[in-house]
């Protein structure tokens, strides 16, 4: 069943990709004489397709729900805006292109290089012959594997400083919405596609069922940074991340400074942070942001400026750890 859904999926994204393709974006190419990107033009549509798709049922469920059930109520949605140019930019895969553009020739090589010296990919499939070998089983073992690695890179962020200077992106949002996700400094991004194609390299993540498990992931992440008020329980928020439980990780004072270097790092599940000391399980409705914010720092209004500000920040720091340095060595 699961596997028929994944497949009517593919088959229904393929045809609007091939449409697309031959209509619209073909003869663009022939007109501008670009047909020796013919092939990787049309594998990058399949991404793009999805993104759209993606952002218009987010937009579709969430934004509903931040109108009649907001957690926060605004004056205005300025500062909002920013954060659409993030999701357009993300979810139509431009990471995604570049990453295939400009990476994917050496994680080919790699690949090659584990064949030649008889590595084998992690198969999950043959691990209980009969039960493992159901696309469904193996789906949610990859779902939770790569959840698992997604706890740990978003507590790394935290953790050192340069790293966090560049997740600092995300976590400046103020008025916290459906569009708030992708709100990610591309650098952290391009760090964070690499890091992931990585593992779904390693574990034999299956082309169809890794979009699928990115389309899930980016959604239920969207619902989570969503500005509204949802009760899941105290069973149900246990099980998957509720709004409430990483809005505290977005908390001023706690999210970045409590529990050393912050609090509630799951990505769909609260498991990993029960597992490690790091959940915080408050359903209050609090304030968003940096404390540094607070203080007279800025990370900047606009999408170039907050990149610029992330990479001036880095400079400080780099800066004040080699004059600690020099004062060091001269004691």
């Amino acid at each position: 069943m699961f596997h028929l859904i994944t497949s009517s999926l593919d088959s229904f994204i393929s045809a609007i990709q091939t449409l697309l393709y031959v209509d619209v974006v073909q003869p663009l190419l022939f007109r501008f004489n670009l047909m020796d990107y013919d092939e990787d033009t049309y594998d990058s549509l399949y991404w793009v397709i999805v993104g759209v798709l993606e952002v218009l049922a987010m937009y579709a469920v969430l934004r509903p729900l931040e109108a009649l059930r907001p957690a926060e109520k605004w004056e205005n949605r300025k500062g909002v805006g920013v954060d659409v140019i993030y999701t357009w930019i993300v979810r139509l895969g431009v990471m995604n292109l570049f990453f295939f553009f400009t990476l994917q020739p050496l994680f080919d090589h790699f690949q090659a290089w584990l064949r030649l010296h008889n590595i084998s990919n992690i198969d999950f499939d043959n691990l209980w012959p009969g039960v493992t070998t159901q696309p469904l089983v193996t789906f949610a073992i990859y779902l939770v594997v790569l959840d698992f690695a997604g706890y740990w890179y978003h507590r790394w962020e935290h953790r050192f400083g340069i790293w966090w200077e560049l997740h600092a992106v995300h976590h400046s949002q103020r008025k916290m919405s459906l569009w708030c996700d992708d709100r990610n400094h591309l650098v952290d991004d391009l760090l964070q596609a690499c890091f992931f194609a990585l593992i779904a390299l390693a574990i034999g993540v299956p082309p169809v069922q890794f979009v699928v498990l990115v389309a899930l992931t980016n959604f239920a992440q969207s619902v989570q940074h969503a500005n509204i008020r949802i009760d899941f329980g105290r069973v149900l928020e246990r099980v998957i991340v509720s709004p409430s439980f990483h809005r505290r990780h977005h908390a001023i004072g706690y999210g970045h400074e409590g529990l050393a270097y912050g609090c509630n790092f799951g990505v769909l599940f609260p498991w990993w942070d029960m597992l490690f000391g790091s959940a915080s399980w408050n359903r209050a409705i609090e304030p968003t942001g940096i404390r540094a914010q607070l203080e007279g720092e800025r990370y900047g209004d606009g999408f170039f400026e907050q990149h610029w500000l992330a990479f001036v920040r880095i400079a400080r720091r780099l800066a004040l750890r080699r004059a600690s340095s020099r004062d060091g060595a001269a004691v």
